[in-house]
């Protein structure tokens, strides 16, 4: 739905036209520009397209795995398989639904009130993307999986595995100055990750209510480190093809959709480890206020 409701804005926004650029007429035939020259039709734009496609790598990803779990001739293979699905699962179904929400009503947003009628259908992606946060389980219920099972559970040694891929992207990449915009942050959250978890593992053993209180922003943390990742990834082939004198569309594109993930959405992660940090007094002393 993502991805459909993407398509149908672009097209629209490159058609629509409202105002003038910013920065000076675009189109000088017409009375106005197309909507597209906007920076904040772009940003809701390309925030979709970055979900859609970190969404699609991802997915890509888990069924790779699930195909070494179920059939790979080295055992030790599977179980790592296993493991690495299992703690996926969670982000998997919550983020990328969450992102798909946040995604399809952007797309909503660039029709203007175009977008709210059923005329144009793009309602009817957000509205079909919305019960998929709440199917079973809901995106809540996945984060308490993350953190209290998932993560805490086994004390972090799975997710301790996805960082060792991180770390091996970061270490092949770390000292290329065209990858600098795309590792240097991704190794930045990396390294806050084990920490951040640590300390939520100690105050949940002090309150349970920490970890329902930090869970929902612990995911989302959680899905920008693998979002990021494969960002990183596909930044690194796209590179790579364009300076071995691939000039197809295509990868540029993939580069300036990593550029604008890692500049834009990655950076939400600050605000939810700071808020995640804020423990569960501010929702559980609250008596009064829900009375």
């Amino acid at each position: 739905m993502t991805e459909v409701a993407y398509q149908n804005a672009l097209v629209y926004a490159k058609d629509r036209i409202q105002m003038r650029s910013l920065s000076g007429i675009k189109a000088k035939d017409k009375a106005a520009d197309p909507i597209i020259v906007h920076p904040d039709v772009r940003k809701m734009l390309l925030t979709a397209k970055a979900y859609a496609e970190g969404g699609r790598a991802l997915a890509i990803y888990c069924t790779l795995l699930l195909d070494k779990e179920l059939y790979h001739p080295d055992e030790k293979v599977r179980q790592d398989a296993a493991e690495l699905v299992a703690l996926l699962t969670p982000i998997v179904k919550a983020f990328l639904t969450d992102n798909g929400h946040i995604a399809t009503n952007a797309c909503m947003q660039v029709y203007g009130g175009h977008g709210f009628i059923k005329e144009w259908g793009m309602e009817q992606f957000v509205r079909d993307n919305r019960i998929n946060m709440i199917y079973e389980g809901t995106n809540t219920i996945q984060s308490l999986d993350l953190l209290g099972r998932k993560i805490l559970g086994n004390n972090g040694a799975t997710l301790k595995k996805f960082g060792k891929l991180v770390g091996a992207l970061i270490a092949e990449e770390g000292v290329n100055e065209q990858m600098a915009e795309f590792i240097n942050p991704l190794a930045y959250l990396a390294d806050q990750m084990t920490k951040f978890t640590t300390e939520l593992g100690f105050k949940g053993l002090q309150n349970p209510d920490e970890v329902g209180a930090a869970a929902v922003d612990y995911l989302r943390v959680a899905g920008h480190l693998v979002f990021g990742y494969f960002w990183a990834r596909m930044a690194q082939v796209a590179l790579r093809e364009i300076a071995a004198g691939n000039s197809d569309q295509f990868y540029l594109a993939k580069v300036q959709t990593a550029r604008f993930y890692f500049a834009k959405l990655f950076p939400e992660t600050a605000t939810l480890m700071r808020t995640a940090r804020n423990g569960s007094r501010s929702l559980m002393d609250t008596d009064a206020a829900l009375a």
